[in-house]
């Protein structure tokens, strides 16, 4: 028998153990990672040192809303039959008809006082109250008048007609009529039988009476209600603006609700 050399004999050793090994299974082809689909599993904790995974949300694209334009027209009626454009103001509109409802803290500008051209052929000195478009004027003559946005009757407490101011009061008490006290006691609200003025009294800074009426041209605790129909028939303003309307007019103005 021929003898194999020393150095032959061991590389011929160690290759027969490397074929052993790799037949052994170790550096086989391995089977697929099966990964659990709760991230909650064990091995997901494991490596986030035992906090959950943050999982991402697409993210939401939201579209804006259109923006309008309308013009608004004021309408004389009776006395004043014409029509004119007030202002231009930009209204987000989504298909629906605008608030009917004032929003609290919410005061639209175009109500804020401002003189303006009126037509008309009443002197100067007299009130003219347009409630449909929830404007009261103060004709200062030469065609101009100072224009104050007011807050008029709620549907059903409507009301056209000539009076004067027969009485003015700073800071007024106010004495709710009993049939109001009824009216709001059926609604669950129940209101005082008098009231001291100050700011949380509901007829505000400033108070003109009406002939000998119920109503007043007075303030409100409420400024955001001006531009809608909310009172009992009382016409109401800002008391900034009654305050300033109180003191251009005296007792005996006449005062025009068209």
């Amino acid at each position: 028998m021929l003898k194999m050399p020393f150095s032959l004999a061991i590389a011929f050793a160690m290759l027969s153990a490397t074929v052993a090994e790799a037949n052994d299974g170790r550096y086989g082809t391995r089977p697929p990672v099966t990964v659990s689909a709760d991230l909650s599993a064990p091995w997901v904790m494991q490596l986030t040192n035992g906090s959950m995974p943050r999982v991402y949300a697409p993210r939401r694209v939201v579209s804006q809303p259109q923006v309008y334009q309308y013009q608004r027209q004021v309408v004389r009626r009776g006395l004043f039959e014409q029509r004119q454009p007030v202002m231009r103001a930009p209204v987000q509109n989504v298909g629906l008809a605008p608030a009917q409802r004032p929003v609290k803290s919410r005061f639209d500008p175009m109500y804020l006082p401002q003189m303006v051209d009126y037509d008309t052929k009443e002197k100067a000195g007299t009130i003219v109250i347009d409630t449909n478009n929830r404007f009261l004027y103060l004709v200062m003559g030469g065609g101009k008048a100072r224009r104050y946005g007011v807050g008029v009757g709620k549907p059903g407490f409507e009301w056209a007609g000539s009076h004067k101011i027969t009485r003015k009061a700073e800071w007024p008490s106010w004495n709710p009529p009993k049939e109001m006290i009824s009216r709001e006691a059926a609604k669950g609200h129940y209101l005082p039988a008098s009231m001291e003025g100050g700011p949380e009294n509901p007829l505000g800074a400033r108070a003109m009476y009406l002939g000998s009426t119920l109503y007043r041209i007075h303030g409100t605790n409420a400024p955001w209600t001006i531009g809608y129909a909310v009172s009992s028939g009382c016409i109401r303003m800002r008391n900034e603006d009654v305050t300033d309307l109180y003191e251009r007019v005296d007792v005996g103005t006449r005062v025009i609700v068209i």
